[in-house]
């Protein structure tokens, strides 16, 4: 009764304040000096009406910018401001959202997509179930990707009007084609949400593939726009050396030559590939986020098994996604620096060598809370005991990695540091902080990870294969092989020259994504039909692992942002590199300190946006709202309060 009391008293407080406001501006427009009418009248009646100096030269004022507005030509702003933020600051925070959302719509459709055909062949409702739940989660999320997006749109025509234009020019032929895929996506995502169990299963699948499809080609006609600023033409051998030469898509002026070359430019293949692996990735961790937010808020067992199965769910997609992905990257650097040697030293030894040493401690708590979440979940299952004895050490490796790849080469000293090193380099440490070194512990990191996988998978299960024993040596030696390739390439490329150097990461990852695909290959039929020492009792893992979810996600986004702000900062001062200069106020490189802030209070947004996404998406299983419960349980609080 009291809040309600407060509530009306603030309402009739504003009401009479606006009231009060008005009337104050009206009695000082009123009481305004004016010339009074009966002289007015009188100087008109005779012919010579005057006015008062104050008049005159406000009319004269008048009349002046009246004229220079008309003498004035058009000329197309080039810049705009946005004042305390800046211009920068402003497109780069709802860019950043725009992407976190659209990877994630982009994403969950995907395995939403495969784990309902996985329920279609196994003929089990409950996939159907979690797909569902998975889905639950893209009605909002695609209104927030559509809204940063206009926001997005409207920000880049008013403050960047000029450059707008300029790509608007260059790529205008796409825009229809990416207007109605959009339009095609909305169709689909909505007939594939509310059609669940009002279409056939095969129907209902068509239309998931279709979501998907439609998708993935709105995501690559984007990454044109965006891959051209940074690479403006394609790779073609032109002379037919073998070698393959640059071939620019716009003129040193920059008049478009070739629209095709300006769409499947030099880093449009790499940048698909490294976003549709990185956006499961990403999709996955934080749908695994939202189970464990249900989890921690289940009220039954029954609530808390499904959700702890979603959220393994959610957080395998992301892992078997996230394996591959420093290889996706590699690619995407390797083709940066092929296209200009200033960029790619820039990236790796210049201003943002930095960034990646960050990046080198977030994938490291990937890594880190994948390995203990899977630790954990060991014990849903029994038998779990037997493969305790592992995990010791392979905390120990992925330990020693971790630390080798977030040591840099170049430490941040002061004067007194530097000369009792004998340089800006550590005379031991500096050795872990060559490529050499990183890319030998990411190897051993993400052969660790899938190790820890593997112990998952055949805990509380016998195999029962007649060769099993042969099987797993083989998959024993296949682990062995790997690691130790990786090893020595790792310790070799310190007796080599850089270009050399640089070469051995290929042998070392094809290593390493062999031994996978080799393993897995092993494993899927040593373990089919494998006798159980008990079943799965899902919901039975300790709260904490539902944090080390979040802390997955948390950390996905971030990793997301910064990586994000490196690739577009690598242009630095120009907006299409090479062609197009940036003259705005805002054309300089941001401190690594205020980069990571921006980031940061993106991420803090994003979360809290995808926060309401959570909380209207639970409200879907939800009782409806029935006033004589309310009625009832108003009547219990007043007789408990009077008792």
């Amino acid at each position: 009764m009291t809040r309600n009391r407060i509530l009306f008293g603030i309402g009739v407080l504003a009401f009479v304040s606006v009231i009060v406001t008005v009337r104050l501006g009206g009695f000082l427009v009123d009481n305004e000096y004016r010339q009074p009418d009966r002289q007015v009248a009188a100087q008109e009646e005779l012919g010579e009406a005057e006015l008062v100096p104050r008049q005159q030269g406000i009319a004269d004022e008048q009349a002046a910018d009246e004229a220079e507005a008309r003498a004035r030509p058009y000329e197309e702003a080039e810049y705009r401001t946005v004042p305390f933020v800046g211009s920068r600051v402003t497109v780069w925070v709802l860019a950043q959202l725009h992407l976190l959302f659209a990877a994630f719509v982009l994403a969950v459709p995907l395995f939403a997509f495969i784990i309902e055909f996985v329920g279609y062949v196994k003929k089990e409702e409950r996939y159907n179930k979690l797909a569902y739940e998975f889905t639950k989660l893209l009605s909002v999320s695609f209104s927030m990707t559509a809204t940063f997006g206009a926001f997005l749109t409207f920000a880049l025509i008013i403050l960047y009007p000029k450059f707008t234009n300029y790509l608007m020019h260059i790529f205008s032929p796409t825009f229809l084609p990416y207007v109605l895929l959009f339009f095609l996506e909305a169709l689909f995502l909505y007939s594939y949400y509310y059609g669940w169990g009002k279409f056939g299963p095969r129907m209902h699948l068509f239309l998931g593939f279709m979501l998907n499809i439609v998708g993935t080609a709105i995501m690559f006609i984007a990454n044109a726009w965006l891959t051209f600023m940074m690479s403006p033409g394609k790779r073609d051998d032109i002379d037919g050396d073998g070698v393959p030469d640059f071939v620019s898509a716009v003129s040193e002026s920059g008049a478009l030559l070739s629209l095709r070359d300006a769409f499947f430019n030099f880093t449009w293949m790499p940048i698909n590939i490294h976003r549709i692996i990185a956006n499961v990735a990403f999709g996955g961790s934080i749908a695994a986020a939202y189970a464990a937010f249900r989890y921690l808020q289940a009220k039954s067992d029954e609530e808390r098994a499904h959700f702890d199965w979603m959220g393994y769910v959610g957080n395998f997609v992301a892992i078997i996604a996230f394996l591959p992905l420093p290889f996706a990257g590699y690619y995407l650097a390797a083709e940066i620096y092929a296209f200009s040697q200033t960029l790619g030293i820039q990236m790796m030894g210049g201003t943002f060598s930095w960034l990646f040493v960050l990046q080198a401690a977030l994938i490291g708590n990937l890594f880190l809370g994948a390995n203990y979440y899977l630790w954990l979940g060991m014990g849903r299952m029994e038998g779990g005991v037997h493969f305790q004895k592992f995990i010791k050490w392979l905390l120990i490796a992925i330990a020693l990695c971790f630390a080798v790849w977030a040591t840099p080469r170049y430490a941040i000293s002061s004067v007194s540091e530097i000369a009792a090193m004998g340089g800006s380099s550590h005379p031991q440490l500096s050795y872990l902080g060559q490529m050499s070194a990183k890319n030998t512990a990411v190897n051993i990191l993400i052969l660790s990870t899938y190790m820890s996988f593997l112990l998952y998978r055949r805990t509380g299960r016998q195999s029962i294969h007649p060769h099993r024993q042969l099987l797993t040596r083989a998959q024993a030696i296949v682990f062995s092989s790997a690691a130790a390739l990786v090893i020595f390439y790792g310790v070799y490329g310190y007796f080599v020259d850089s270009a050399t150097r640089i070469r051995f990461a290929i042998p070392q990852v094809y290593s390493v994504l062999a031994a996978l695909v080799v393993i897995t290959v092993i494993d899927l039929p040593l373990y089919r039909n494998a006798a159980q020492s008990g079943e799965t009792k899902w919901g039975r893992i300790p709260a904490v692992s539902q944090y080390a979810l979040i802390f997955i996600a948390l950390s996905f986004t971030w990793l997301m942002g910064l990586m994000g702000y490196v690739r577009s900062g690598l242009r630095q001062e120009w907006h299409v590199y090479g062609v197009i200069l940036d003259t705005s106020p805002d054309a300089y490189t941001p401190s690594l300190g205020f980069a990571t802030q921006v980031v940061s209070v993106t991420v803090l947004i994003f979360f809290g946006l995808i926060g309401v996404v959570f909380w209207l998406s639970s409200l879907s299983g939800k009782k409806d709202y029935a006033p004589g419960a309310a009625a009832e349980d108003g009547g219990r609080l007043e007789g408990g309060q009077a008792a």
